[in-house]
């Protein structure tokens, strides 16, 4: 055997023994996948976090678009925020109709106001007490409780049954009260007309009205509601 033969020979089947034990192969296509998952993952993290970016961007700007809780205020006694001095009463402060120094009470017609505290002192020594759920109230209380009753009621007609409007509502004159609780309500259905306190209308029991005559002559008939009465334009 030639010398040349055993070099080629030797070569060809040993060939890591003359590159230092490393192989001279190209990359596998295994490589190649793993290195194209690699991208795409970093490709989809890079485009989350643009859009959470995206995100936060547009819900500050949406943040400062909107006033802060108490930045702006209605006036006092609007129609956003009436006040007790619009003649609000909140449910647990009812007061007693000798509260004269609640705004519901003391902007009541003097001539009721007086009714309703000499039926009020006999009624007490029957051991019953008047509350007042409502009494005078401001224009802008009595549309805002006309708002609500439409939204509650779903229509003008329906809510027209409950609620006046500012300028006809007996509310906003002074002249009418709703009285509580249901025991004061079942005296001054016994004793009511020797003061001239009426029952209005039939759907509201604890709407008073002061009708003079009715000390001598009972009280009139009731409306069915107030889209009866001739004030309210019924």
């Amino acid at each position: 055997m030639s010398e040349t033969y055993e070099f080629l020979h030797t070569a060809g089947q040993h060939p890591r023994e003359f590159s230092g034990g490393m192989s001279t192969a190209t990359p596998t296509r295994t490589a190649w996948r793993r290195v194209a998952v690699a991208l795409v993952l970093i490709a989809f993290v890079l485009i989350v976090v643009i859009a959470v970016q995206q995100s936060l961007a547009a819900a500050s700007a949406i943040d400062r678009s909107v006033p802060e809780s108490g930045a702006e205020t209605a006036p006092a006694g609007s129609v956003f925020a009436p006040s007790e001095a619009d003649g609000v009463i909140i449910d647990g402060d009812e007061p007693t109709v000798f509260d004269v120094d609640r705004a519901a009470v003391k902007n009541l017609d003097p001539a009721l106001l007086d009714a309703l505290q000499r039926a009020a002192t006999d009624a007490a020594d029957d051991g019953v007490e008047f509350r007042l759920n409502s009494g005078w109230r401001s224009p802008e209380l009595q549309q805002h409780t006309l708002d609500e009753a439409v939204d509650d009621y779903g229509s003008t007609e329906e809510a027209a049954r409950w609620v006046a409007t500012p300028e006809t509502s007996a509310h906003v004159s002074g002249d009418a009260v709703d009285l509580g609780p249901w025991s004061g309500l079942d005296w001054l259905v016994q004793h009511g007309s020797r003061y001239g306190l009426c029952q209005i209308y039939g759907n509201e029991p604890w709407h008073y009205e002061l009708r003079p005559d009715a000390v001598s002559e009972g009280c009139p008939p009731m409306y069915r509601d107030p889209t009866e009465d001739p004030r309210t334009g019924g």
